[in-house]
């Protein structure tokens, strides 16, 4: 990472950069807190403290274990009150989070990320693929999982920044495979239901091309009280990675205009 970042210390990895009001940025599966890093210096350069969290199974938090639920917890005890940025993975970390203590959660972006599978039997389904998926891991490694998961029709179009790869493939089979087996889709029990009970205000982002993700992301802004969602043009699902200075502005000039409540 090229800003002066330095450790923030507590039950999850986490660094920190900048000063001003605090910003947590919450990967996804397989990533690492270095693929924030485009993005959340754009954001620390606009006045904000930024801090950049490893998932349990990834980075420096490779060895915690932990499902959705607990994971929340650990991110409250290790970033405390903030706005908090969470794609994929991490936005249905932040989601729990922000349902679970919303006292500490000012805002919520989430990008890419769903409220869960409704349907009993469709999340029953997703959890034997998650599961499959997790031995796939085990069996192959980590280096060459990732070049079978960044093939898919999901990531159409990204081009990985070379530090971000270089951090995902220090991450373990077992650390990633424990991820998808305590914090995968199908183990979520669905939040659609509770929406309703954000009142912080909340943006919602997904990729243009993100054909599936657009209408959910549309659904959250929709059914909060304070909600708006953008489509970031000429991206996928990791709109972040594919336009980090996009995504960057859009973070900067919201943040400029919602207001906290206290």
């Amino acid at each position: 990472m090229a800003a002066d970042w330095s450790p923030l210390g507590g039950a999850l990895g986490a660094q920190r950069t900048g000063t001003g009001p605090r910003v947590v940025f919450v990967h996804g599966f397989t990533q690492t807190s270095a693929s924030w890093a485009p993005v959340a210096e754009r954001v620390a350069a606009a006045g904000h403290e930024v801090v950049v969290v490893d998932l349990p199974g990834h980075g420096a938090s490779a060895n915690v274990r932990a499902d959705l639920r607990r994971i929340a917890d650990l991110l409250a005890a290790t970033t405390g009150t903030a706005t908090y940025v969470g794609y994929s993975l991490g936005g249905r970390v932040c989601l729990h989070l922000a349902l679970m203590y919303p006292h500490i959660v000012e805002r919520l972006v989430l990008i890419g990320a769903t409220p869960g599978i409704d349907d009993d039997e469709a999340r029953a389904e997703r959890r034997t693929d998650d599961d499959a998926l997790a031995d796939r891991i085990v069996e192959i490694g980590t280096e060459a999982f990732l070049a079978e998961w960044m093939a898919q029709p999901l990531f159409d179009g990204l081009v990985p920044d070379p530090a971000d790869m270089a951090a995902r493939k220090e991450n373990s089979p077992a650390g990633l495979a424990s991820s998808l087996r305590l914090a995968g889709t199908g183990t979520q029990l669905p939040l659609r239901d509770r929406l309703h009970e954000l009142n912080m205000p909340v943006l919602t982002v997904a990729g243009a091309r993100d054909t599936k993700f657009v209408p959910i992301a549309e659904q959250i802004a929709a059914t909060v009280a304070d909600g708006e969602f953008v489509a970031v043009a000429d991206a996928g699902h990791a709109a972040h990675l594919q336009r980090p200075d996009t995504v960057a502005t859009l973070l900067v000039d919201w943040l400029q205009t919602s207001a906290i409540r206290r």
